[in-house]
């Protein structure tokens, strides 16, 4: 930690990171995402309350998400596995494109600033959050989900996007499977698996990408913070079942628009820290 920085200091960060952990495992079940579109913006508070360079806070932030995905995403993954709702063709399709996206954007998150990744964070965030409140059941590019090679380019622009966002997946591919008329409920399962296959490559990518970079906090693979993953991994396993919970037993629309409010609010809170 910087000079300077007291006991104090540590238990209020890890008291943060342990409350972004209970809201994140909740999300994870309830929309299908790992948690990051929560717990990158907490990560970033709490890694500059420790007083951390702003030059790497976000990249840090966003590494030590993808860190987290995994465990989240399995765990909401094999809750909804058991309700029969994953669509498994499509993950199986997914399987080398999604991993590919990853690889190239912890590539290109090494070479953006802090406030670049705080940009691509909020306007995705924001599209997004703006066609789940006004969804119409006429949006739609067809009626099933598009074939080879049409499919594979989808999965690799997901896992682009969604690493240099510190998210699993869950808000492009939601938004994908229900362009094309799937049922909310399926694409929010399907989307935990999704985090799986962005988890494992964005973590190692992120690892090699901050190796030598100065100013990272202690306990830091890369980009990746070990202390952020310690503390709320096992808080995620246990509260994402619950989510699931809710997921299953919300009315498609109420879903969607919950959806929608909390992107909005995520993008707002980063939006106003690029006006500071």
């Amino acid at each position: 930690m910087p000079a300077g920085t007291t006991l104090l200091d540590l238990i209020e960060l890890a008291f943060a990171i342990a409350g972004s952990g209970l809201v994140a495992g909740v999300l994870a079940g309830l929309f299908g995402v790992g948690g990051g579109a929560v717990l990158v913006p907490v990560f970033y508070w709490a890694f500059g309350l420790a007083g951390i360079d702003d030059a790497v806070r976000m990249h840090v932030s966003v590494a030590t998400s993808t860190g987290i995905i995994l465990p989240t995403a399995i765990r909401s993954f094999m809750a909804h596995k058991a309700k029969g709702v994953v669509d498994m063709d499509l993950l199986r399709g997914w399987v080398l494109a999604i991993p590919a996206g990853v690889i190239a954007a912890t590539a290109t998150a090494a070479s953006l600033s802090s406030e670049g990744l705080r940009i691509v964070f909020a306007v995705i965030a924001l599209v997004f959050a703006l066609r789940m409140l006004f969804n119409r059941a006429s949006w739609r590019l067809g009626d099933d989900l598009p074939g080879q090679p049409w499919r594979a380019i989808v999965g690799v622009v997901i896992g682009f996007l969604s690493t240099l966002m510190g998210i699993g997946g869950g808000v492009l591919n939601n938004t994908f499977m229900a362009l094309y008329g799937r049922p909310m409920h399926q694409a929010v399962a399907t989307s935990s698996g999704v985090g799986a296959l962005i988890a494992v490559p964005g973590t190692i990518g992120f690892m090699i990408a901050g190796l030598g970079v100065s100013g990272l906090p202690p306990l830091s693979i890369g980009f990746v913070n070990l202390l952020g993953v310690a503390i709320v991994v096992p808080i995620t396993l246990l509260t994402a079942p619950y989510g699931v919970r809710l997921a299953h037993a919300w009315p498609k629309r109420r879903l969607e628009i919950a959806f929608g409010v909390f992107l909005i609010l995520v993008s707002a809170n980063f939006f106003v820290t690029l006006l500071r």
